[in-house]
C-alpha cells in the first residue's frame, strides 16, 4: 500500500467510529520523509502508537545509521503523543533491531519508544529482548512474582509476531503478540492472552494452579494447530491463505484477491485449505458473524 492509502484507510477507520486508542497503524518505510508522513499521521489521530520498521532497502547498515533514522523520526514528528514499537522482523526485512539499538533509543527517547514487535521467529532471541527490557514488576500469568529493579520504572513492551510464542512470551513479561492468524482467529488467541493475564491471587491451591497451567498450555497447542495450517507451504503465502478462509467463511470471494507480487490460492490449494480447517475443526464463525 502507498503512503496516500495507508493514510486513507485510517481516516476511513476513524471516521467509521472505530476508536484510534486501540489502533497501530504500521508507519515504517525505507523513505524516512514517508515514515515521518504516516506517524504524524496517526499521532494526530490520537493512534495508541505506531509500529515502525527499520528502513530495509540498504541491507548492511551501521547501529548508528538505524540509530540516526529512528531518532530524527522522533525529531521530525516532534510531538509528545509519539510511540514507537520497533518492528524486528529480519527474516523479511533482513535489516534487524538489536539489544543495543533499543538501549541507546531508549535512553536518548524514553518516551516516544514505547515496545517492539520481534517477529525474528527465533525464541532465543525474543527472551534477549525480554530478559534486557521487559518491564519486571508486572506479575504474569502461572509465572512467580518478581522483585521490582532500577529497569521497572522504564516500561518497554514486547509483542511476539507469532502466537505460537504467546504462553511464553506472557509468562516472561511479555505484552501479548501482534499476530497476522489473529485476523482468522481473535478469540482464541484472545482467551489465552487474558488467561496468561490473569494474576494468581485466586489460584492459591497447588491444584488449581496446576489446573490453570495445563489448560493454558492446551489453548497453546491448540493454537499452534491452526497456525500451522496458514503457514502450510502448500500455500503460496500465509496473507493469501488467510483472505481466502475469510473469503470460505464469510461466502465473499472477493476477500482471495491479493496484490503483486502475491498470488491467490488455486481452486484446488482453496480445497485443501478448506478440509484442513475442517479437520482441525476450525469452524470460523467470528467470521461469519
Amino acid at each position: 500500500m502507498s503512503a496516500e492509502e495507508r493514510m486513507k484507510l485510517l481516516d476511513a477507520i476513524v471516521a467509521g467510529g472505530i476508536d484510534p486508542s486501540g489502533m497501530m497503524p504500521g508507519t515504517g518505510c525505507c523513505s524516512i520523509t514517508e515514515t515521518v508522513e504516516l506517524t504524524t499521521h496517526a499521532v494526530e489521530h490520537g493512534c495508541a502508537g505506531v509500529l515502525m520498521l527499520p528502513p530495509f532497502y540498504y541491507k548492511d547498515v551501521s547501529e548508528e545509521g538505524l540509530y540516526r533514522y529512528f531518532s530524527q523520526v522522533v525529531q521530525r514528528v516532534g510531538d509528545a503523543r509519539l510511540k514507537i514499537y520497533l518492528y524486528n522482523i529480519p527474516p523479511v526485512a533482513i535489516v534487524g533491531i538489536t539489544p543495543r539499538l533499543v538501549e541507546r533509543l531508549l535512553t536518548a527517547y524514553p518516551n516516544a519508544i514505547a515496545g517492539m514487535k520481534e517477529s525474528s521467529g527465533n525464541w532465543n532471541n525474543t527472551k534477549t529482548f525480554l530478559d534486557a527490557f521487559a518491564e519486571s514488576a508486572r506479575p504474569v500469568g502461572d509465572s512467580p512474582r518478581r522483585t521490582p529493579t532500577a529497569r521497572a520504572a522504564r516500561t518497554f513492551d514486547v509483542f511476539v509476531g507469532s502466537e505460537s510464542f504467546l504462553l511464553a512470551n506472557m509468562r516472561n513479561r511479555g505484552a501479548g503478540t501482534i499476530s497476522a492468524t489473529a485476523n482468522v482467529n481473535p478469540a482464541a488467541i484472545y482467551e489465552l492472552y487474558m488467561q496468561c493475564n490473569t494474576t494468581d491471587d485466586t489460584d492459591r491451591q497447588q491444584s488449581k494452579i496446576g489446573n490453570r497451567k495445563s489448560e493454558m498450555e492446551h489453548r497453546q497447542v491448540r493454537l499452534n494447530v491452526v497456525r500451522e495450517v496458514f503457514s502450510s507451504r502448500k500455500f503460496p503465502s500465509m496473507i493469501a491463505a488467510l483472505k481466502q478462509a475469510i473469503a470460505i467463511y464469510g461466502n465473499d470471494p472477493e476477500w482471495a484477491r491479493v496484490r503483486p507480487p502475491l498470488i491467490e490460492l488455486t481452486s484446488e490449494q482453496a480445497n485443501f485449505l478448506a478440509a484442513d480447517l475442517k479437520a482441525i475443526g476450525f469452524s470460523g464463525q467470528l467470521l461469519r458473524g
